[in-house]
């Protein structure tokens, strides 16, 4: 199920008919996001709203490919934000986005339990026999990121569990449930304190690329708050929008 997030407070909408929901405050502006983007488009939001008084926006969060299946079924947003070109191709296909723009970056990161009980300290590690890990499922971002990572690299392992997103990953490492898991840099920063990290960044640099991956953000062809879902895109792209991203450690477009 996809999280609604309303500013900082859960909240659920209903869609007018034929138009955009008309709040006791104003305007509401529906913004479906990949789960890696959580804080972040938290924060943009609030900001987003602290510049519009009149505007409430409302997060909905989940993995990308979940995210684009609400959009393709006919979900009422306004602007979608995927964790991959590939999975917003697939709503650029259907004419349902108005030309897509890149917003950031991410790349992959091993997470591990505090204080790392099975010493992983790379790659290699994760095809040890006896450590388990958790990877996302290969139709998601961060599982195609994964794979192809592990090719490039030559490194087969066989993960206990394939996650829906990149967050569901993380709670596995945050209960000790697996050993280590692959997520994004930014998602280990999140939940600092409670995993560690081991960087991959040398070894996705020297695989040309492999492990990164590029966030696309769109209004929606059909958006029901129409030209207040281009200048929340223009938002995100401005420095307000991107300095929130790099303090979390996204890469920049």
């Amino acid at each position: 199920m996809v999280l609604l997030v309303t500013g900082a407070a859960v909240a659920a909408c209903s869609q007018a008919a034929g138009g955009q929901e008309e709040t006791g405050s104003g305007r509401t502006l529906v913004v479906l996001a990949a789960a890696s983007l959580t804080e972040t488009f938290t924060m943009i939001a609030e900001d987003f709203e602290a510049a519009h008084p009149d505007v409430e926006v409302e997060l909905g969060l989940a993995g990308s490919a979940e995210v684009v299946q609400q959009v393709l079924a006919g979900a009422p947003a306004d602007v979608v934000a995927t964790a991959s070109t590939s999975t917003m191709d697939l709503l650029t296909d259907a004419v349902l986005v108005t030309a897509p723009r890149t917003f950031a970056t991410n790349t992959l990161e091993i997470a591990v339990p505090v204080g790392d009980p099975a010493g992983v300290e790379g790659l290699p590690d994760l095809a040890r026999p006896g450590v388990t890990v958790a990877v996302c499922a290969p139709e998601v971002p961060c599982g195609e990121a994964t794979r192809d990572l592990l090719t490039t690299a030559g490194i087969d392992i066989v993960p206990v569990t394939l996650e829906t997103d990149v967050r569901a990953v993380l709670t596995k490492v945050r209960l000790g449930e697996v050993d280590a898991g692959l997520v994004y840099r930014t998602d280990v920063r999140a939940a600092a304190g409670d995993v560690t990290g081991v960087p991959l960044a040398p070894v996705v640099d020297a695989s040309g690329g492999a492990g990164r991956t590029t966030y696309p953000v769109a209004a929606l062809a059909d958006a029901p708050a129409g030209d207040l879902a281009e200048v929340f895109v223009e938002h995100v792209l401005g420095p307000r929008g991107q300095a929130v991203l790099a303090d979390a450690g996204f890469g920049p477009p």
